[in-house]
């Protein structure tokens, strides 16, 4: 009886860790191309605009939650005088987070 238990058991375990491991993929897939959205914006191109959304994920670090990307990014460009708020980053992002769960997800 245990048996069966045990293996129910090591099987939410594994699909837990599946489902996490995917969020943070897709969460930082969804930095990635927002880092690109915004170098785009502020004329970034080519390596600088890769290397521009590399540090937008690795922005993501500072804190739980969204807010430090949203930081980095609206003051990236307000510092470039591209005329964007937060409710349109915001936007931006929600659209993003989509289109990394179907990339990732076709991978």
């Amino acid at each position: 009886m245990s048996n069966g238990f045990d293996e129910r058991k090591t099987a939410a375990e594994a699909k837990f860790k599946h489902d996490e491991e995917f969020k943070f993929k897709v969460v930082a897939r969804r930095n990635k191309l927002l880092g690109l959205w915004a170098a785009d914006l502020m004329k970034i191109t080519g390596a600088d605009a890769d290397a521009y959304a590399k540090q937008v994920v690795v922005s993501d670090f500072d804190e739980p939650g969204d807010d430090d990307v949203l930081r980095k990014v609206l003051g990236d460009l307000q510092a470039k005088g591209a005329s964007q708020d937060k409710t349109s980053i915001r936007r931006q992002m929600d659209r993003l987070l989509e289109e990394a769960k179907h990339q990732l997800a076709a991978e």
